[in-house]
């Protein structure tokens, strides 16, 4: 068969490209291995929040005493994992029938380039590989776990973050190796529905890419749910038991050796590009394996574009799904290019993280001056009605301009609070734009405007510097 546009891989890039393009009147077709979706949808970003939400409705049954509720809660793990897969089937059977109403043909398989005008598409049948002709590509296969030797996952006693969505039941005890925002969030998780946790984390602190402030108060929240966060601590050795797994750590010249159910490696992850013969097409790949490619998409091999995790950082889902809007809006012959200003990025922990933009120091590190503004969140009414009081909210600004250049949220619903502040950065909003925009009181989204009030000190709740 041959198709105007081939898209690889139907992650949260590859299907929002191939519906893009198909609303352009081109003709798609789509390869996809596994499921709809991707990773994503099907056993990371959905799963994992569907059990946080469980999560946190069990934690806060059982510890609202001081708030006159005395709750007794059983967590029906099967029931849970059954709803969670309810949620994703919902949105896999959507992405589906969506791309179907907007023309685009799916195709089951694993592609592989035969020359930079052709794939061979193998689905493991007996009838032998479909080949497929196309005038575009564009590669969005994601990316997967990164393994550590001696920590190969078996699905049982070494697990990967999709691994624990597949338990059969909840483990009464777990250990994290990485103390990233995977390991974090699944540790939160995790502890709050009754597993003992350990995290392992080899630098000096958790969420190591995020500033301190920010990392030390999940550091907090975290040790106050009960988990146990060993850094400067190295995973070196693992070894199955009777009863689960056995983790050897070291840590300067002192060795430790802790034992659990399980233990989760979550360390990073790396691109899958390995199995495309991306070389056959002319396309080329860093020594990570990641695919270079321009502000439109484009890589070494003029038509062939690539998108997602396999481009590089930040590997989020969103930026993926950006990516596949603008590539597809260029084969369709629109004047449209990457913008990265505002890329905002989420931590499901417990309190939650939402960034955006520039640091403080990233701003005066490219030139500016920075103006910073922060709104403790023990200062908002919504917050302390919430019982969810630990955090803040932080703007920063250009001094000279007073233009938005970036924000860190820490705090309940720091998630959905970014996008506020996204905005702002995107289209150039000043420090004025949100003080003079009215906010709904009492709510969370009144900490950044008093955030921002407080860059110009003139923020009403708290005492200006």
């Amino acid at each position: 068969m041959s198709t105007e546009i081939l898209v690889i891989g139907g992650g949260p890039g590859g299907y929002v490209s191939a519906i893009r393009a198909g609303q352009h009147g081109k003709d798609v077709t789509l390869v996809e291995r596994d499921a709809y979706g991707g990773v994503c949808l099907n056993r990371g970003c959905i799963p994992s929040k569907a059990f946080v939400t469980v999560a946190d409705l069990v934690h806060r049954s059982r510890t609202a005493e001081h708030m006159g509720v005395d709750a007794t809660v059983e967590v029906d793990f099967p029931q849970l994992r059954s709803w969670q897969a309810e949620v994703v089937d919902q949105l896999t059977g959507g992405v589906e029938q969506l791309c179907t109403a907007n023309g685009v043909t799916l195709v089951e398989g694993t592609a592989m380039f035969e020359s930079p005008g052709e794939v061979v598409v193998r689905d493991g049948s007996a009838d032998g590989p479909d080949r497929i002709s196309f005038e575009s590509a564009m590669i969005a296969t994601g990316s997967r776990p990164v393994q550590v030797p001696g920590f190969e996952p078996d699905g049982e006693s070494v697990l990967t973050s999709a691994d624990v969505f597949a338990l059969p039941e909840l483990p009464d005890s777990l250990l994290v190796v990485g103390g990233g925002y995977i390991g974090m969030e699944l540790s939160t998780v995790l502890a709050k529905l009754g597993t003992d946790v350990t995290v392992i984390e080899m630098m000096d602190r958790i969420l190591a890419p995020y500033e301190a402030d920010i990392a030390d108060i999940v550091h907090e929240e975290a040790e106050a749910l009960g988990i146990d966060i060993r850094t400067n601590e190295a995973a070196s050795n693992c070894t199955r038991t009777d009863d689960g797994v056995a983790v050897t750590t070291t840590s300067g010249d002192n060795e430790s050796e802790f034992e659990a159910d399980n233990v989760l490696v979550a360390v990073g992850r790396e691109p899958v590009t390995d199995t495309l013969a991306l070389d056959t097409a002319g396309v080329e790949v860093t020594e990570d394996g990641f695919i270079t490619t321009d502000r439109q998409g484009r890589t070494s091999q003029e038509n062939i574009h690539a998108i997602g995790d396999v481009v590089g950082e930040p590997m989020l889902a969103h930026k993926a799904s950006r990516q596949g809007e603008v590539v597809a809006d260029v084969l369709a012959g629109e004047p449209a290019a990457y913008d990265y200003r505002a890329v905002p990025a989420a931590v499901f922990t417990d309190p939650e993280v939402g960034t955006v933009g520039l640091t403080e120091a990233e701003t005066e590190s490219q030139g500016f001056e920075p103006l910073v503004g922060t709104f403790p969140l023990d200062a908002s009414g919504r917050a302390l009605t919430l019982d969810e009081s630990n955090g803040f909210v932080r703007v920063v600004a250009d001094a000279a301009t007073e233009r938005i250049l970036g924000g860190q949220i820490v705090g309940p619903e720091a998630s959905e609070l970014i996008g506020e502040l996204a905005l702002a950065v995107e289209v150039g909003a000043r420090i004025e734009d949100v003080v003079s925009t009215i906010h709904t009181h009492p709510t969370l989204s009144e900490a950044v405007m008093e955030a921002s009030a407080d860059a110009r000190g003139e923020a009403v709740h708290i005492f200006n510097r």
